[in-house]
């Protein structure tokens, strides 16, 4: 099993800051959210990771690297601490391709097809975080080892359901039969939504190759490879267990800041002092 982060996209949102600073290195208080993915695989048993990014992003490598002259320091020092802060993620593997034209998640996940050695992957979107006791990935790869199948992640019922991509279920309750991208209001198929976080079969890169091969201009999406894999039966779900938060825009980075404080004492302290003027 391996991993992929999609993070070659400009951040627009979250301009000006994006203009120098890739959106995955924004941190909530101390950590870049495209560290909580990493553990997230790691935490799962993924020692394979591989990150499609772009130009201007060289920093998310660094990030992910050793940082030799802080760790002697900080060994001489005796500083265990802060060594363990600083520590690169030895347990991992990780392999950098850039997608030099915008030319679709779709197209982006077929650049790293050659990578994957015929295994299946999870893809995992760094706009979305999890926050839980069993990380998400693994609730995937745990339905993974039942059904055979590809896995979507999905939250039940959201606000504002009409945003999402909402799935047709079959008779079983488990299987997927479609998705319809941002239904009208009352025509959703179900209550079911998918998020940012995906574990994929072999086939389904054989079938996104199939269709970039017919595609003939413009952004190229995964739809397509995983509507052929539905019409096969091969697409279940998995409802999310845990916290999943939103960062894709200022709004909901600063929600997720917010419940990442309250995770760590020392910061849900000062937040507590801090916001107590503001009910």
């Amino acid at each position: 099993m391996k991993g992929i982060i999609v993070a070659a996209g400009y951040g627009t949102r979250f301009l000006p800051v994006t203009k120098t600073i890739p959106k995955e290195m924004l941190p909530l208080v101390n950590k870049p959210s495209i560290a909580f993915i990493v553990e997230e695989f790691i935490n799962s048993g993924i020692k394979d990771i591989i990150i499609i990014t772009s130009r201007r992003k060289k920093s998310m490598e660094d990030f992910l690297d050793r940082e030799f002259e802080l760790e002697s320091i900080f060994y001489q020092e005796g500083a265990k601490s802060k060594l363990e802060k600083i520590k690169p993620y030895f347990n991992a593997r990780f392999a950098f391709i850039r997608q030099h034209s915008m030319l679709g998640t779709g197209h982006a996940l077929l650049e790293a097809k050659s990578l994957l050695g015929g295994e299946p992957a999870v893809v995992a979107y760094p706009d979305d975080l999890h926050f839980g006791k069993i990380p998400l990935t693994k609730q995937l790869i745990d339905v993974y080892n039942e059904t055979h199948c590809s896995v979507l992640g999905t939250i039940h019922n959201p606000p504002e359901i009409n945003r999402y991509g909402v799935l047709e279920l079959a008779e079983d309750k488990l299987h997927v039969k479609d998705i319809v991208e941002k239904p009208p209001i009352g025509t959703e198929p179900s209550k079911e939504v998918s998020i940012g976080r995906y574990l994929y079969t072999p086939d389904f890169f054989d079938f996104l190759e199939e269709g970039w091969e017919a595609h003939s201009s413009g952004e190229y999406y995964h739809v397509y490879a995983l509507k052929k894999q539905m019409e096969l039966g091969r697409v279940v779900f998995k409802q999310v267990e845990g916290d999943r938060l939103d960062t894709g825009a200022p709004e909901g980075f600063i929600k997720a800041w917010l419940h990442y404080c309250k995770t760590i004492p020392e910061f849900k302290q000062i937040l507590t002092e801090e916001t107590k003027d503001l009910h």
